[in-house]
């Protein structure tokens, strides 16, 4: 079950409701989309179908497909009206017990913030969050974004309605992907590119969403690196409030489980060399399985600055990466530390986790010595030629890690495959 939703009203929240419900039924997936405005409620009007049955017309006994109406756009969606505010029925509970099945549920919120809107997140598995690119609707859709956070709703990404492209503003959201920017439109639910800009949306959800991944059951305690085979070394992840340091030579392809990381959950990569729309680029087209992370350049005499400032962003429970650390590690040793005091802070409050891309070599800054360290754990990757065809070979170590000082299994990494896969562990010999 999808929420969308989105504060400021007029924002699109109906359209796009009937978009990905529709959009779904074209690409071969059953969905109902269920208005919850009962204040409010004019789904039944945008979608074209009758005021009746409501939603409060549902037995407990029924399948929701009882009481939809079929969409005269496609057959294969279906339309449920809110209750009439006369009919006594409460959103969350009727939503909680829907028998859904293999169907698609997509639940068309009210406007604002209030009791009525918390009701239908409570009952959602996740959360779309609906904007224009005006700055009212900007701001409200981030208190959306907050109050989805704060009932523990996973917010799956942002739609950008009635727009030409991605407003300054959402890209320093953190967590919050952005899953597809819609067109102003005529008739935006039979129009050729708003219709196909739902339908990209929808592959979007399908093909980058993190919360469809199934983790293996570890620690709960834990956060997944994202990382398979070090999460399983690890009993699940690392502890909330970690930083980890990634040392690796420059062309050992360490990138690789830098972009694995950014799969669990939300993440916020600070690039000190490369720029934004290379790193995203990069990550887009890497072989392993990625999230969708909030991407920023920090470089220059202000960068410790400007690192801080992204970092005090964070939401709870993320991941931040720092790629390099190399270009941080150059600022004065005495700010620099300050820099890992305050960040080492930020994670424990957010209960998030961090990853510092560290390269080796005869430029390492004075500084790795303040990282190392500082980090609660170090990853040392080393790439190898060997075999009389000069195969190139990966192996992980954990020369550091605070709860068990040192983990000496070495593990051999595989790049050519959607994960990184445990080829075999040998004992560390250096």
């Amino acid at each position: 079950m999808i929420a969308i939703a989105g504060a400021k009203g007029g924002c699109g929240k109906t359209v796009t409701t009937l978009g990905l419900a529709e959009g779904l039924a074209r690409t071969g997936t059953p969905a109902v989309a269920i208005d919850a405005d009962r204040q409010l409620p004019n789904l039944h009007v945008a979608g074209g179908v009758d005021r009746e049955p409501t939603l409060a017309t549902l037995s407990s006994d029924e399948d929701v497909r009882a009481i939809a109406q079929v969409s005269p756009r496609t057959s294969n969606a279906g339309i449920v009206p809110a209750p009439e505010p006369a009919e006594k029925l409460e959103i969350e509970s009727a939503l909680d017990r829907l028998e859904t099945g293999s169907i698609q549920t997509i639940v068309d919120c009210p406007s604002g913030a209030g009791p009525d809107v918390a009701d239908a997140l409570s009952a959602a598995d996740g959360v779309i969050v609906v904007t224009t690119d005006s700055n009212r609707s900007l701001a409200a859709a981030e208190t959306t974004v907050e109050m989805a956070r704060r009932l523990d709703v996973p917010v799956l990404g942002t739609v950008l309605n009635r727009c030409e492209a991605v407003p300054t503003a959402v890209e320093s959201w953190v967590g919050v992907p952005v899953l597809g920017v819609v067109p102003e439109a005529e008739s935006p639910l039979t129009d050729e590119e708003t219709t196909a800009a739902y339908e990209g949306i929808i592959e979007t959800l399908r093909t980058r969403n993190a919360t469809a991944r199934t983790p293996p059951a570890y620690d709960e305690g834990l956060l997944p690196t994202g990382i398979d085979v070090l999460d399983r070394r690890l009993g699940g992840g690392l502890a909330p409030g970690s930083v980890a340091a990634l040392t690796a030579e420059p062309a050992s392809q360490s990138e690789q489980l830098l972009y694995e990381a950014t799969a669990p959950r939300g993440t916020l990569y600070l690039s000190t060399e490369r720029s934004a729309t290379n790193v995203r680029r990069a990550i887009e087209t890497a072989a392993v399985e990625t999230g969708n992370p909030t991407v920023r350049r920090v470089d220059g005499a202000d960068a410790l600055e400007e690192a801080m400032e992204n970092v005090r962003k964070l939401p709870d429970g993320a991941t931040l990466v720092v790629d390099l650390a190399d270009g941080l590690e150059r600022h004065d040793r005495s700010a620099y530390v300050s820099f890992l005091n305050d960040l080492k802070d930020r994670l424990i409050e957010s209960e998030s986790v961090a990853l510092l891309h560290c390269l080796n070599g005869t430029d390492r800054p004075a500084n790795r010595t303040a990282t190392i360290h500082a980090v609660d754990a170090v990853f040392d990757l080393r790439t190898v030629e060997s075999g009389t065809e000069t195969t190139i070979e990966h192996y992980l170590s954990i020369p550091k890690f605070r709860p068990e000082g040192a983990l000496t299994e070495t593990i051999e990494l595989a790049f050519d495959g959607p994960e990184s896969v445990p080829i075999e562990t040998k004992p560390d010999t250096e």
